[in-house]
Formats: C-alpha cells, sequence, structure tokens
C-alpha cells in the first residue's frame, strides 16, 4: 500500500488539505498528516486540525509521496520550514512523487523541483518562476513524478490524480463512482 505525507502547516488551507486526505484514504492509501510542530493547525479559514503526528516524527519515515496543501500562510510557512525542503529534495531524488496545489507549488519550485517542468498553480504564485518552468493554466500538471493544482475548487480532481497516479485508473474510477458526482 502507497504511503503520504501530508503536512499541516499554520494557516493551511483547510478545503485543500480535508479532501485530499479524505480521498487518498477512500482508496486504501495510507495517509501521515505531519504538523510542523505539536500545536493544533488552525487553517486559513479558522477550523482547527489535529495532526496524526509532528513533521520530526514523520521523517522517520518513508513516503511514496508528499503532498502540499495551499492556503496562507500556510504555503509560505511550508516554503520557509527547511525540513520541507530538503524532503522535497530528497524524494525527488528518490524518484517519488512530491504534489502541491493552490499556493504551495511555490514550495516545489523554491525546492528546484519544477525547473524544465510543467507545473500550474493559484494565479500568480509562480510567476517569478517562468523563466525556469512552464506554467500551464489547466486544473492539473503532471510533469513526470510532479503533480500540481490551481486551488480549492480543483482539490477533489487533485485528489483523484493523486490516486490515479498511486494506485491506477480503477481505483481512482471506483472512488470517484462513490463521491456521487454526476
Amino acid at each position: 500500500m502507497p504511503t503520504v505525507l501530508i503536512p499541516l502547516a499554520q494557516g493551511c488551507e483547510e478545503l485543500e488539505a480535508v479532501t485530499v486526505i479524505d480521498l487518498l484514504r477512500r482508496a486504501n492509501i495510507s495517509v501521515v498528516t505531519a504538523g510542523l510542530d505539536e500545536k493544533p493547525v488552525k487553517a486559513s479559514r479558522g477550523v482547527i486540525l489535529i495532526a496524526d503526528t509532528t513533521l520530526e516524527e514523520a521523517l522517520k519515515q518513508s513516503f511514496d509521496m508528499i503532498v502540499l496543501p495551499g492556503g496562507l500562510p500556510g504555503a509560505d510557512n511550508l516554503n520557509n520550514d527547511p525540513r520541507i525542503i530538503q524532503l522535497l529534495k530528497k524524494m525527488q531524488q528518490q524518484g517519488k512523487y512530491t504534489a502541491a496545489i493552490c499556493a504551495a507549488p511555490k514550495v516545489l519550485a523554491n525546492a528546484g523541483l519544477l525547473a524544465n517542468k510543467s507545473a500550474t498553480s493559484y494565479p500568480g504564485v509562480l510567476d517569478n518562476n517562468r523563466q525556469v518552468m512552464q506554467f500551464v493554466d489547466t486544473p492539473i500538471v503532471i510533469d513526470g513524478q510532479v503533480i500540481t493544482s490551481r486551488g480549492p475548487g480543483t482539490a477533489m480532481d487533485f485528489a483523484l490524480a493523486l490516486i490515479e497516479s498511486l494506485v491506477g485508473r480503477d481505483i481512482r474510477d471506483t472512488v470517484e463512482a462513490g463521491l456521487v458526482r454526476s
């Protein structure tokens, strides 16, 4: 069973975080949420999230994918945490998946993971990085092991794309059917 780390920073976008956690778990993917510290996480709209563990403890494990929820100041808090940057670089070197949504693709850019890649983000977030990467104005962009998405409105499709990348189209379709989206 694949394992996924979702770091929860203070000020993260709760819709993105909870949607990804929920859908990945519906696909029987092992998800570990990790706070950057030991405090409950107050998300961008005031929802309080309790992480499974701390980032310090989570770093003792191995993961197949890391998913960064966006939101502000959540994405800035991830971007300013050297442990996150180091982990992203390590996962890229190991050929593992790195994914980010909304404002969080800037963390991938800061770690050097978007160089010569196609990616998307919340409008304006990657403007300073367009000389080293190709910005694509679509809901989800998959370029090799890097998966990015636009924002809260694309969270469900983003989560389904993550499922498909990790465990295949059949499981993605099964999870999506249970959501009764149409």
